[in-house]
């Protein structure tokens, strides 16, 4: 069975979850997330990876500061946010 976060010519296209990813990919990523480590030291913390690209945030629970980390990510690389959320804020319960 094909993993659905590969393309047809076996390319990564969306990352939701490692598993079942080739151990390639996986170094892959691993060595491209190495090469940011210097951005948060610079005086500039932007780079154009993500220009033209969108993120997408879903949250099924109420986490202020894993959303705020992915939302500066996000701002940094400089990509189109969008944010959703599967709970209703006021109560702190999933929406069904």
């Amino acid at each position: 069975m094909r993993n659905p976060q590969l393309n047809s010519k076996g390319e990564l296209q969306h990352l939701l979850s490692i598993e079942g990813l080739p151990r390639e990919t996986l170094t892959h990523i691993l060595d491209t997330a190495t090469s940011f480590v210097g951005v948060t030291a610079r005086d500039v913390k932007k780079v154009p990876l993500l220009r033209g690209k969108s993120v997408f945030n879903l949250f099924f629970e109420p986490s202020t500061r894993t959303r705020t980390t992915f939302e500066i990510a996000a701002k940094r690389y400089p990509a189109t946010l969008h944010r959703g959320a599967l709970y209703d804020p006021e109560n702190k319960k999933i929406k069904s």
